[in-house]
């Protein structure tokens, strides 16, 4: 006794397709399209979103000093280099402190 059918013509399988699509109103149709489509959509825009550019490299310059420099040359250097630090951090707060203005947020607390 034979668990499977046997195997039918693709002839037949055509014949059956079309007599089975025969008998379907216009509407099923339609909704059998979306059906098929919306999933699609989906899967095509989560395949799309997940493809991304690897990183590029960095760089790193990282300044070498002489190991032979004094005290006073490490403290000339680390004021020169707080005074840049000074100077971007009041500007920072400068570009903020236009931004509130423009907004009409009060930024003077008592």
């Amino acid at each position: 006794m034979a668990v499977f059918p046997r195997p039918s013509s693709p002839r037949v399988l055509l014949a059956d397709l079309r007599n089975f699509l025969a008998t379907r109103q216009k509407h099923q149709f339609l909704f059998a399209t979306i059906s098929i489509v919306i999933p699609a959509l989906l899967i095509t825009g989560f395949y799309v979103d997940s493809r991304i550019d690897p990183p590029k490299p960095e760089m790193y310059f990282i300044p070498s000093w002489p190991a032979t420099r004094s005290d006073a040359e490490i403290i000339a250097q680390q004021k020169i280099d707080q005074a840049k630090k000074d100077k971007m951090l009041a500007e920072k707060q400068a570009a903020y402190q236009r931004l509130a203005d423009q907004l009409g947020i009060d930024t003077k607390s008592k």
